[in-house]
């Protein structure tokens, strides 16, 4: 190529125009560019030469200033219309010809610009360009359209995302939606690190991010990892800092669809037919609910009743959901798929919704109500004598608390001698229970609630109350699942295996108390559920149903669909083994349900204590986890928390000691403690 030579070339993706110097070596040439710099360039990177005439370097800026009237795209559209027809093929400067009718330097390369920019009607091929199909453009159109729109659309949600960033209010847009989404499932990905033990850098690289969230994050410029996510939606407002992501991976669904709704403000509005014709009318009984002050769906009563022959009756009243449902409708399969209500230290996730869990499906105090009453005769030793049960009318005479019971025990309140006289049963009942190798494993039980900002934690007292309603709700259970087995009804009958405990020597070994206890739990098998009545030990009980939480379990509302039906004389709807596939899939859920209550209980927990680095606690060595790595279970006595402990020394099971938290991470689920021992004060010289 000679010297002076006009030509094109590419540094990376940087056109330019230069002009030929002079050879560098056997292929490269020196190229002067309108700035004086001097390029070595190889042949392949010459995309253009301008031929028929020569040029200086100074002569650049006006060539391209001839060139530039010129650069209108949409003139290739008429150029592509008399192309398209024969498939021709044409070079620049017969396209400067046919657009421009000339030919010279500027008008040639003004179409061969044209051409390579080009990314509707002609193709290179070659030195020369093809006009695509009429078909082709058409395609190549649509897609430019949706490019344009994307790219439109990327524009606006990055002004929304500073908009929201500023802390101003933003209305996403359902493009936004889509992105946030894919965000928000990837961003949950963080609660794996408590799941499978992964620590972040280790979680990225097991789940790299999907192409939208990969996108997404790279045009905000941050990480595409699962805590960036997570970051960049705290930062958007979308999330808080304390988001449950337990909640968020699991498949628990945490609002209703709004068929749902429709259904339940139906059955308000419209009462369907009550199919027990011949319901008991028991509202002549004062019915006491007890439950926590928060409670709001009350599903159970209690009765005490003197008969004609001088025996007492206890009525156990059960809240009659299945009064507003019937198997298989729309209610009936959502309570399914949610499997029961799930309890956290922020709130609850209902199993039904509010304005039925809360209103007619409740024990209203003041109201008469919907019920399935188990009325119960005890012997003298505390074991059942007769039963009866009954879908009946109630009227509840008092709502109470816990502590509204205990003082009415404590103080003897005449008045309310009904609760004395359950609470006596209640102890007679515990007694027989013990006798037929009932196993008592007494732990603290930490109860977390947080409102708002705030976090506390107090232990769930085992108080008489808490034991009378225990127990009032386990003899219900048994007369269930005796009645089921008598009339061979096919419940979700729960049990627990005879556990191994150790002998009675080696547990003396260990300290009484916590200690003991915790080595007794870990003997206990886990419960488990059947279609036939099976021996609960824990409960001492030769057959076993839970039927007294229907509004907030639906194992137990499958025991009341089953005894309902068989009362009234009509086919069970469900047969043995269509109960079995239903509870295989509602066992599956609650545990699920139970593992995300578990997380969150302890994220909250560990919450709590990374807001108090100060506070000392007292504690006591539980149990070991690895004891050849020193690594134990303690006990916060204040709070009944068990947490692990990493021990430098040697402890024993038992020991007290204090501690305070070193570091807390609930994100991560770390917590390291740190001994603290105070020495006492030497005297010294000085000193007497």
């Amino acid at each position: 190529m000679e010297k002076g030579t006009l030509v094109e070339f590419r540094l990376g993706s940087d056109r330019r125009l230069g002009v030929v110097d002079r050879p560098d070596g056997k292929t490269r040439l020196f190229v002067v560019d309108e700035r004086g710099q001097s390029h070595s360039l190889a042949p392949r990177q010459i995309t253009y030469a301008v031929t028929g005439e020569t040029y200086k370097p100074s002569q650049i800026s006006g060539f391209l200033e001839e060139v530039k009237p010129y650069l209108d795209p949409s003139s290739l559209e008429v150029a592509w219309e008399l192309l398209v027809e024969g498939g021709e093929t044409v070079t620049p400067c017969e396209m400067a010809n046919l657009l421009f009718s000339e030919s010279q330097a500027p008008y040639c390369y003004a179409a061969y610009l044209l051409l390579s920019d080009d990314k509707i009607y002609f193709k290179q091929k070659g030195d020369a360009y093809e006009a695509r199909s009429a078909a082709q453009v058409a395609e190549r159109k649509h897609q430019l359209e949706i490019e344009a729109l994307k790219a439109k659309g990327q524009q606006e949600f990055l002004a929304r995302v500073e908009q929201a960033l500023k802390g101003e209010p933003v209305e996403w847009q359902r493009y936004d939606r889509h992105r946030l989404e894919a965000i928000e499932k990837y961003a949950a990905l963080v609660a794996d690190i408590v799941r499978v033990g992964l620590n972040y850098d280790s979680l990225a690289r097991a789940y790299p991010p999907p192409a939208l969230v990969l996108e997404t994050m790279n045009m905000l410029g941050r990480p595409a990892t699962p805590q960036g996510a997570f970051q960049l939606l705290v930062d958007l407002g979308c999330w808080s800092p304390y988001e449950n992501l337990f909640l968020r991976r699991s498949s628990i669904p945490v609002q209703f669809a709004s068929k749902v709704l429709e259904v339940s403000q139906q059955r308000l509005e419209s009462h369907p037919p009550d199919r027990d014709v011949n319901r008991l009318d028991l509202t002549h009984l004062k019915v006491y609910t007890i439950d926590d002050e928060s409670t709001t769906e009350i599903d159970d009563g209690l009765s005490w009743e003197l008969l004609g022959d001088g025996r007492e009756r206890l009525w156990v009243h059960i809240a009659d959901p299945t009064r507003w449902l019937i198997p298989e409708d729309e209610l009936d399969l959502d309570a399914r798929k949610r499997g029961s209500t799930v309890y956290l230290p922020t709130g609850m996730v209902p199993m039904f919704p509010e304005i039925l869990a809360t209103g007619p499906m409740s024990l209203v105090q003041g109201k008469i109500c919907y019920a399935l009453s188990f009325g119960i005769i005890l012997d003298d030793s505390g074991a059942v004598e007769d039963y009866t049960i009954h879908p009946s009318f109630i009227k509840p005479t008092y709502r109470l608390t816990y502590e509204d019971v205990d003082e009415v025990l404590d103080l003897g309140v005449q008045a309310e001698s009904e609760i004395a006289a359950i609470a006596n049963w209640a102890r007679r009942r515990k007694t027989w229970r013990y006798s037929q190798g009932a196993i008592s494993i007494n732990m603290p039980e930490a109860m977390i609630k947080v409102k708002g900002d705030n976090i506390s934690i107090d232990i769930l007292q085992d108080s008489t109350s808490r034991q009378l309603v225990a127990e009032m709700m386990i003899v219900a259970g048994e007369v269930a699942a005796r009645y089921g087995q008598k009339y061979n009804i096919p419940l979700p009958f729960r049990g627990q295996p005879q556990p191994e405990l150790p002998p009675e020597q080696e547990l003396l070994q260990l300290p009484a108390g916590f200690v003991r206890a915790c080595a007794m739990r870990r003997c206990m098998p886990k419960s488990e559920m059947s279609i036939t009545p099976v021996r609960h030990s824990g409960l001492g009980l030769d057959t076993y149903t839970q039927a007294t939480s229907p509004i907030r379990r639906y194992s137990d509302l499958l025991t009341h669909f089953q005894l309902k039906a068989h009362l009234r004389g009509e086919v069970l709807p469900f047969s043995a083994e269509q109960l079995k596939q239903v509870m295989m899939t509602v066992s599956s859920i609650t545990q699920e349900v139970t593992m995300v209550e578990r997380q969150t209980n302890r994220y909250w927990a560990l919450e709590y204590l990374r807001r108090q680095p100060d506070e000392i606690w007292e504690t006591t060595v539980l149990m070991w986890l690895r004891e050849d790595s020193g690594l134990a279970l303690i006990l916060l006595e204040d709070l009944g928390l068990q947490l692990p402990m990493l021990f430098k020394r040697s402890v024993n099971l038992g020991e007290q000691m204090l501690v305070k938290v070193l570091h807390a991470d609930p994100l991560r689920d770390v917590i390291q403690f740190q001994e603290i021992i105070y020495q006492e004060a030497q005297p010294t010289a000085n000193s007497m």
